[in-house]
């Protein structure tokens, strides 16, 4: 058994990131299912498909709800599933979050939620040549 993944965004944002993911690493080691959701759909049948798909994955191991924007119509779908304390949220998935996950298959629940955010955070870097160190916010905050 291992943690189900459950990708819940807008549109088909997660279902590319997943197929990106996996072409990237040739292999997808979780149970994994996307939910789009398209704008101006029906939230309340959205939650039950949501239901359903977190049910589906859940083999004993928990599930891991990757959404992306916090505060949107996906994120308070995956947020409606939280309440079972075997169902952890992230939102803000970004494909480093997703690539991290896949090559970690074997972790527990919180371990790989822990993964999923070192990953989320680790993934957004500064390119730019001149820039040899990342920014915090204290160093772009003082410059505004």
């Amino acid at each position: 058994m291992s943690v189900g993944l459950l990708l819940i965004t807008h549109n088909d944002i997660g279902k590319m990131l997943l197929e990106t993911a996996i072409k990237m690493i040739s292999i997808c080691p979780l149970e994994t299912e996307v939910l789009s959701v398209p704008f101006l759909q029906d939230v309340d049948n959205l939650k039950i498909q949501a239901e359903k798909l977190a049910d589906k994955l859940e083999s004993g191991d928990g599930v891991l709800v990757l959404t992306d924007v916090y505060g949107s119509t996906p994120s308070n779908i995956a947020s409606s599933l939280a309440d079972d304390e075997h169902i952890r949220v992230i939102a803000g998935i970004n494909l480093p979050m997703l690539i991290r996950i896949l090559n970690y298959p074997r972790l527990n629940l919180s371990e790989l939620t822990i993964k999923a955010l070192s990953g989320g955070r680790d993934g957004v870097l500064v390119c730019s040549p001149e820039d040899e160190h990342h920014f915090d916010e204290t160093q772009t905050s003082q410059n505004n």
